[in-house]
């Protein structure tokens, strides 16, 4: 085979030249790039995984500490496993993206104070049942984690059926409810619709202050008001005019 010296770009061949000559320049050198972090990258050194606590759609959530703070920590598996399909895995990670978008702006007493996040797992470990084991349960390097407050309460939902042979009081009922309206009313005002409220996605904390979770499905509002349609969500909790005929 043989080539015209003038239809070689001797000069695209020397910035490649140069662009390898300097990598190789910084590993020798043992000086490794610097990716910029984004900012509601957390450290995983600070982070300690305890307990799982809920299983769901999206992942599983953990209790742990972050920096000494009690924290719930939702991990998602990417599909390293082979159960989950490509299809299902990109699904798993465009949410992930989403609730992080959503999530890391807000600032409201009424909603799940959101903490940071990590896209991978590498060295983060999640602790046996048996506490006086050396074992760790070690997670899928491509997994990736959300970490928010804990709240205590549990859900609204387990505090209703606790007390669904009894009344509550009226008092009760009108916090509960001006916290929602409340939570709700800050998201709107952010131009974001939740799209999954229901009673199980409300936490209560100590002082049974409700405080709205869960931003899988959440989003910002979009430009055309029919992108803000759709059966997203549960349909129990669906109002008649967003979920289309069956």
């Amino acid at each position: 085979m043989f080539l015209r010296a003038d239809k070689i770009d001797f000069k695209s061949w020397d910035l490649q030249l140069d662009k390898h000559l300097s990598r190789a320049l910084f590993r020798d050198r043992g000086i490794s790039s610097t990716i910029e972090k984004e900012e509601w990258e957390i450290d995983l050194a600070k982070l300690d995984i305890r307990n799982a606590i809920a299983h769901g759609t999206y992942g599983t959530v953990y209790r742990g500490l972050y920096d000494t703070q009690d924290v719930a920590v939702k991990v998602f598996n990417w599909g390293e496993d082979g159960i989950a399909t490509a299809a299902e895995a990109a699904a798993i990670r465009s949410s992930f993206c989403q609730e992080v978008a959503v999530w890391h702006k807000l600032d409201h007493p009424n909603v799940t104070k959101f903490i940071g996040a990590s896209m991978g797992t590498s060295n983060l470990k999640i602790r046996t049942k048996d506490a006086t084991s050396q074992n760790n349960s070690v997670l899928p390097s491509s997994a990736c984690c959300v970490v928010v407050e804990y709240v205590a309460g549990g859900t609204l939902k387990n505090y209703l059926i606790r007390n669904r042979r009894k009344k509550l009081a009226f008092k009760v009922v009108i916090q509960i409810a001006l916290d929602l309206s409340r939570g709700l009313s800050y998201l709107h005002s952010k131009k974001i619709v939740h799209r999954d409220v229901k009673t199980e996605n409300m936490l209560l904390d100590a002082r049974r202050i409700l405080k709205i979770a869960d931003f899988g499905v959440a989003r910002v509002e979009a430009q055309n008001p029919q992108d803000m349609t759709g059966e997203t969500g549960t349909l129990g909790y669906m109002a008649p005019e967003v979920s289309t005929p069956l």
